[in-house]
């Protein structure tokens, strides 16, 4: 049996077993890693410590920051270990060992506030990039949502003044309530057209909503919707003179971590952000600075001294 043949088989499986990897995230890893074998039928015997280093290597030089490259890397395993489980694939102790699955924290990839604020409200007079700044605000506004959870929204999922869904990583149902603020933005990027038979309903018009949920075509649709967003945003960045990078992952970041300053506790940021561990959480929020914790220490040092 071929990796390819895996997904479909499992997925069911790994939900059960609470190792949530969704279907459309499955098919990133292991698109990439086909077409880095040149070939669309790979055997769960072909993949040796010596394939998956190179592969490795491939994604860091391409380009990927490493948490990404541990993400496709983790993926890869699950889908292996479930072929194990099956019997389809051979059993190799430490196989995964010499490449990277763990997470680097210190990827910081929130935006200072000032930039922020430019990004979220200042004109680039454009229509185009007004749209990606519109999609922009929602994600803030919307506690840090996704754009994967963002684009597919369906029109049922707004009850009212309160959006809820499941999201598209996790499974992990959540609810917010609208702002104010984001009623007239969601009123420009609502999408009126009219639902096709077996096809999702999206609230926004950001897919079309002519496929069905697990086409493949739908599953391409996303990545060239994500893709251009992504590129959109970068000349948004541009535009306004911005020194940092901006991605679709910039503003859940930037939200977890300005709710931190804001003293928010780390538990409402989790259940906010829909984060099935505390631990992800502190991975996205961005370290305090070393004026701010000398500040912290002297307070802290301050407070034990004139205490009787």
């Amino acid at each position: 049996m071929d990796l390819a043949n895996v997904p479909e088989r499992t997925l069911s499986v790994c939900e059960k077993k609470g190792d949530i990897l969704p279907l459309m995230f499955i098919r990133i890893a292991l698109f990439s890693f086909s077409k880095f074998c040149r070939t669309g039928n790979i055997s769960f015997r072909q993949v040796t410590r010596e394939c998956l280093r190179c592969y490795g290597q491939h994604l860091y030089e391409s380009g990927l920051k490493l948490n990404t490259v541990s993400t496709y890397m983790r993926m890869l395993r699950s889908i292996y270990n479930r072929g194990v489980e099956a019997g389809s694939a051979p059993y190799v102790p430490r196989l995964f060992h010499d490449v990277y699955t763990g997470v680097d924290i210190r990827q910081k990839k929130a935006l200072p506030v000032t930039e922020l604020h430019k990004l979220l409200y200042e004109d680039p007079k454009s229509e185009r990039l007004r749209r990606t700044q519109t999609i922009a605000a929602l994600m803030f506004q919307f506690c840090g949502m996704s754009f994967a959870d963002l684009a597919h929204l369906e029109k049922s999922a707004l009850d009212r003044n309160v959006l809820q869904y499941n999201r598209i990583k996790t499974k992990t149902p959540i609810s917010l309530e609208i702002l104010e603020s984001a009623k007239e933005m969601m009123n420009q990027l609502r999408s009126n057209k009219t639902a096709l038979p077996d096809c999702p309903d999206y609230l926004f018009d950001i897919l079309r909503g002519d496929k069905k949920r697990k086409d493949e075509k739908a599953y391409k649709e996303y990545q060239s919707a994500l893709r251009r967003f992504n590129n959109s945003l970068k000349d948004l960045a541009r535009v306004l003179r911005l020194n940092s990078p901006v991605t679709s992952y910039t503003f859940r970041h930037s939200w977890a971590t300005t709710a931190k300053y804001r003293g928010v506790p780390v538990e409402m940021i989790s259940e906010s952000l829909g984060h099935k561990s505390i631990k992800t959480t502190q991975i996205y929020l961005k370290g305090f600075g070393l004026s701010e914790r000398t500040e912290v220490n002297r307070k802290n040092l301050s407070y034990v001294k004139i205490t009787v």
